[in-house]
């Protein structure tokens, strides 16, 4: 896949959305008749695409669930990735950090066997172990302010200049991409946070989490996050995958991402997006 930034608010403009649908797939959590199929995981999935693809811009599937299941799980990944149109921007949310020479094989295998159009990356170990992510048409997406609960132990320390970590890693990492190909994980359980990277870093796409089952509210985060090209990729994934547990549990996911979409869609008219 190739993808650009300006495809994405493209593609936020002509949905009217700015969803982005998790694809953690749970063996335990799927309706039980997918378990007599050959491949349980990619029909949950295609069901979930096949249900959402015309709600949402993006798709992230989180590895961990695929690669708990060994080759059987890689081999999934790869067909639900074959399986999802080029119009969508997909993030394999993979959370990985290396030295130089480790970190060009994980981009070499997302991007140029997945073909992932972009990567969460952690920026712990500085500009060397993000770079070999800096490609072409793709996205480097950098943990800043996550949404779980203990978060702000570390990324809240104040460092020697008097400001809060993240935000010192914002204004470093601004010199290291543009926001073209640099993207912010910013959870929707830090407001405060969201507005003060949103002030030093006024172009850059947020993917945020948090929205749903960790209790983010949307007009909130707009509040606080939406600039003049959106600026915003709200990820959502127990709170559709889960939604129903019957048969046509498509049918509830579906039904969430609708309401989702057409909030969505009250907020861009709201604030002039459309």
């Amino acid at each position: 896949m190739t993808f650009s930034i300006p495809q994405l608010i493209k593609n936020i403009r002509r949905k009217k959305s700015f969803l982005c649908v998790g694809l953690d797939p749970d063996l335990n959590l799927i309706p039980k008749y997918l378990l007599k199929t050959s491949d349980p995981v990619f029909e949950f999935n295609k069901l979930i695409i096949d249900y959402t693809q015309d709600l949402c811009v993006a798709y992230k599937p989180n590895l961990a669930f695929y690669e708990k299941l060994g080759p059987s799980g890689l081999e999934s990944l790869k067909k639900t990735l074959d399986y999802i149109s080029d119009e969508h921007f997909v993030i394999a949310d993979a959370k990985r950090s290396d030295i130089f020479n480790s970190a060009k094989m994980y981009a070499d295998t997302f991007y140029d066997y997945f073909n992932f159009d972009g990567v969460t990356i952690s920026p712990y170990m500085g500009v060397d172990a993000v770079k070999p992510f800096m490609r072409e048409n793709k996205v480097v997406v950098l943990l800043v302010v996550t949404s779980n609960k203990n978060a702000f132990e570390v990324q809240n320390i104040i460092s020697h200049r008097g400001k809060p970590m993240y935000l010192e890693l914002v204004e470093k990492t601004n010199n290291w991409a543009t926001d073209r190909n640099m993207m912010f994980v910013v959870g929707a359980t830090r407001l405060s946070e969201m507005s003060l990277i949103r002030e030093n870093s006024p172009s850059h796409f947020f993917l945020v989490p948090g929205v749903g089952k960790q209790g983010g509210d949307l007009k909130k985060v707009c509040d606080h996050g939406f600039n003049s090209s959106c600026g915003l990729l709200v990820n959502m994934s127990r709170s559709i995958l889960y939604a129903g547990t019957g048969k046509s549990f498509y049918e509830d996911s579906r039904s969430i991402c609708l309401d989702i979409q057409k909030q969505m869609q009250k907020e861009l008219i709201n604030r002039n997006f459309l």
